[in-house]
């Protein structure tokens, strides 16, 4: 029985409604970027009057953006690497085999998640500089230190996804391997990861765009050499201005890597959320 007309017209005046309502501030940033200074900071216009990409020059001059990009990518991707290694690792001890304190862990790791992370803030920086003035080792303001806090937050949410993920991998399809030969390692690399490809795909898209955003503990962590891109583009407010078009042009530059990214392995990550949401 085909819906009524009534419901039909609803239903695409709702989406139409609701496409605009999510385009509209992108079309904001994107005009906003092409405008020049005195333009943007004047009467807000839907039709620019005049379009320019000097912002998209500017913005690698006017902070050092680009040391911003690269700290940012090498800390969003080891934080997902370390992430997706650890937590396959772990998740699947959890899901085939029985020790003693597994409920205990596997309650402390989801137990993790119901603090905020400004709870952390203060131990972790006490910790970092206690840490570098016993040993030496520069925890705080480097790329390890800021690797090490996204651990904290990222890695228990990846190892309880992964958990429920693994246990849908049929346990026969392991002892099948055992049979024909393969060590514990063997069947998990051969068998289990290639079979959890969506849920690990889907816990590194996670990890990498946590890294990626993050501003809280980058603006405390880091110094001027290891900033990242979330803190760095407050450099484009200053005492005397703002540089609004820099801000837009610079923020839609930043945002390429993502977008891109969870466009190519948008089919994954769904399947992946979809399977590790349920054992």
């Amino acid at each position: 029985m085909a819906p009524p007309r009534s419901f039909l017209w609803s239903r695409r005046i709702f989406l139409t409604l609701l496409t605009g309502f999510v385009l509209l501030p992108v079309y904001v940033m994107v005009s906003s970027s092409l405008k020049p200074l005195a333009d943007v900071t004047d009467k807000f216009r839907w039709l620019p009057s005049g379009l320019t990409i000097r912002p998209y020059i500017d913005i690698w001059s006017t902070v050092p953006l680009a040391r911003y990009f690269v700290n940012s990518l090498v800390v969003a991707g080891a934080a997902t690497v370390c992430s997706v290694v650890i937590a396959v690792f772990s998740a699947y001890a959890v899901s085939r085999y029985d020790f003693r304190g597994k409920r205990v862990f596997t309650v402390t790791v989801l137990s993790t998640q119901m603090f905020p992370g400004i709870l952390f803030l203060l131990p972790l920086f006490l910790l970092y500089v206690n840490i570098g003035n016993a040993t030496g080792i520069a925890l705080f303001g480097s790329r390890g230190g800021l690797i090490l806090t996204y651990l904290t937050f990222s890695l228990p949410f990846s190892i309880w996804m992964l958990i429920g993920y693994f246990d849908s991998v049929p346990r026969d399809l392991d002892e099948a391997a055992l049979v024909d030969g393969c060590g514990p390692l063997g069947a998990l690399f051969r068998i289990v990861v290639p079979a959890a490809i969506p849920g690990i795909v889907a816990v590194a898209v996670y990890a990498f765009m946590t890294a990626w955003g993050e501003v809280l503990f980058a603006s405390v962590m880091t110094n001027d050499t290891t900033r990242t891109l979330a803190v760095g583009l407050q450099g484009y407010s200053t005492l005397n201005d703002v540089y609004w078009n820099q801000i837009m042009a610079a923020s839609l530059v930043v945002s390429v890597p993502v977008v891109a990214g969870f466009l190519l392995l948008q089919r994954y990550l769904v399947a992946g959320l979809t399977a590790g949401a349920v054992k």
